[in-house]
């Protein structure tokens, strides 16, 4: 049992701290919805990693009064990176959205690969077609899980932070799927989206030696498109939830099994009037 920090209600969305060891955090509260209505501050968050959060980083996340973290990492994300840290009185939830033995080879390449190596990886577009077929392949065969989310945070994990490994992808969409949810427009979802972008909320690239080689102009304009987030991404995913599942109504009701009766529970917590 979880017990929440008492705060009072926002009206603006949370402002976003210079936090040392956690990237990309941001509220998305703001929002606009296609009916006229806002995502309510100071519900509903994102970011990267907390396993490297220091404790002024933590002092800052426990005053947020979340009930719930939802970890998107796999076990080799935890392994390379660590587990997140405590905060007193926040339920931790990890739910894996990518199979640690899916690419594992495809990403040590990333980390130790030379450049000829890497050319023939991702050189000629072959870097962005793997990032668009992950997201439709989440949107595909991740329903399961982003229907947990979704019914959760009906229920009682508000206020609520979704994050992985860079707080980009899995945590991006997690976090675009509630917004559709919600009905918030999808030119704001995909605007929120594009902010992991900012030089200061990016996601540090690994590289498996600290030669200047391994980190050369060529090497990190190869490596880029795993590291960005690209509108082509979140599209592919949106045009995956029209053609493979009907539209966003089916894909909620059949895909993510939401009841009228839930998706009113989760406007309720999560939208202003």
């Amino acid at each position: 049992m979880t017990q929440q920090i008492p705060r009072p209600a926002l009206t603006e969305p949370v402002p976003e701290p210079e936090l040392e060891g956690v990237r990309n955090f941001r509220d998305v509260g703001g929002l606009p919805t296609t009916d006229g209505r806002r995502v309510k501050p100071g519900k509903l968050f994102r970011s990267g990693h907390l396993a490297h959060a220091t404790e002024t980083d933590a002092e800052f996340l426990a005053s947020l009064g979340l009930h719930t973290i939802f970890d998107f990492r796999n076990d080799a994300d935890h392994a390379l990176e660590g587990l997140d840290v405590e905060l007193p009185g926040v339920r931790n939830v990890n739910i894996p959205l990518s199979d640690p033995a899916d690419g594992k080879e495809f990403w040590k390449m990333v980390r130790d690969g030379g450049v000829a190596q890497l050319r023939r990886l991702l050189g000629d577009g072959k870097a962005a077609d793997r990032m668009a077929g992950s997201y439709r392949a989440m949107i595909e065969k991740r329903t399961a899980e982003h229907s947990r989310v979704v019914h959760a945070l009906a229920e009682d994990s508000v206020p609520a932070l979704m994050h992985c490994a860079a707080g980009k992808d899995r945590a991006g969409l997690s976090i675009a799927v509630t917004l559709l949810a919600l009905g918030v427009e999808r030119e704001a979802i995909v605007a929120d989206y594009l902010e992991s972008n900012a030089p200061h909320r990016r996601y540090r690239v690994r590289r498996g030696s600290e030669a200047p080689e391994a980190r050369s102009p060529e090497v990190m304009e190869l490596l880029a498109p795993l590291f960005d987030a690209r509108a082509e991404y979140l599209t592919a995913a949106f045009d995956t939830i029209d053609t493979y599942w009907g539209g966003v109504d089916r894909y909620l009701a059949e895909g993510l099994g939401l009841s009228p009766e839930t998706l009113g529970r989760l406007r309720d917590r999560l939208l202003d009037r």
